[in-house]
């Protein structure tokens, strides 16, 4: 094993506040425990949470780092007591509860997955956060099933792109809002079979003209506040709604009649407290399910754009201007 340093660069929040307060410091390089691997990080991705954390909003849970970003990609260079699957040198990319956004960073074992060939590290960065909360919420929580509607907010972020292209890829029909023509030409590209740019349309008289009026079989919802009532109005009997983010609002004024009408089923949830058997199964599953269509090219991550650790407030800014389509990517 090669020496690895006592001591590296992270990105630290100074206080809660905008992208300036994202600083560059020194820490010590973590020590992975029982399970744990430590990697040599080569990409982070950014995510919402990310900013929301920043902010003030979204603190980590208990005993977790300070130091955001919660998914990487890199080089296994540690193994902590009673890791089984991964050696040193394993190139890896994998679910992490905080740490990301640093040049060494420790991850569960049963949260890493295996690199595919063809993707580069910044392309892997790219996946972990956003396919794990994908396949979770709308496979597992929302049964999408080939055949079926699925209304995509949201469809040009790093959320939006991986749905749609895993909702093509088993077999379901797309119909996503974005907030430009640019952004829907995007969307459409990656297999969204109706775009709406909810900036000059009305994503529920879409979805209805695009379903004769039935309405989608499953909503994948990243914004809540009045979008929650418009969902239920565009839903079909029967559909499952799946809130997994609240970039308008988490509160709404919502007519709830139509929940029991259509028997809707309106679901939420979040990845990053969940328990490490919990992800670990969402991590399996995306392993069997979505790692092969990620090899094969059949679904790629979409990258916006890459900026350096030392830059990572200017990522933040590019994610908070709304102009991206799909992943921002910090390079180590």
């Amino acid at each position: 094993m090669a020496k690895l340093p006592v001591r590296t660069a992270v990105v630290s929040i100074r206080a809660p506040g905008g992208p300036d307060v994202l600083t560059i410091e020194e820490r010590p390089v973590p020590v992975p425990a029982a399970g744990e691997i430590l990697v040599k990080v080569a990409a982070a991705g950014v995510n919402r949470p990310d900013v929301m954390q920043r902010m003030g909003h979204y603190p980590p849970p208990p005993g977790a780092t300070d130091i955001p970003g919660l998914e990487i990609a890199g080089e296994v260079v540690a193994l902590g007591p009673a890791v089984t699957r991964w050696k040193e040198t394993d190139k890896v990319m994998a679910l992490v509860v905080g740490g990301g956004y640093a040049q060494f960073c420790v991850a569960h074992q049963d949260h890493a997955l295996p690199v595919p060939p063809n993707l580069s590290m910044i392309e892997a960065a790219a996946v972990p956060e956003t396919f794990f909360t994908v396949w979770y919420n709308m496979f597992e929580r929302g049964r999408l099933k080939a055949g079926e509607t699925v209304l995509v907010h949201g469809g040009s972020s790093g959320i939006g792109t991986a749905a749609i292209q895993l909702a093509k890829a088993f077999g379901a029909r797309v119909v996503t809002t974005a907030g430009s023509d640019e952004k829907c030409a995007a969307c459409a590209k990656l297999g969204a079979d109706v775009t709406v740019n909810y900036k000059t349309e009305d994503f529920v008289a879409a979805t209805k003209k695009a379903t004769a009026d039935r309405g989608a079989d499953v909503v994948l919802d990243i914004v809540g506040g009045d979008y929650i009532d418009r969902n239920y109005e565009a839903a079909a009997v029967e559909a499952r709604i799946l809130q997994v983010a609240f970039q308008g609002s988490s509160r709404a004024n919502v007519d709830f009649r139509r929940l029991m009408f259509k028997r809707l089923t309106h679901t939420g949830s979040t990845l990053r407290a969940r328990a490490v058997a919990d992800k670990g199964a969402i991590a399996r599953a995306v392993e069997s399910r979505v790692l092969p269509l990620i090899a094969a090219g059949k679904v790629k991550p979409v990258i916006d754009s890459t900026f350096p650790l030392q830059q990572a407030g200017a990522a933040h800014a590019r994610m908070e201007s709304s102009r991206h389509i799909g992943k921002i990517v910090l390079t180590c």
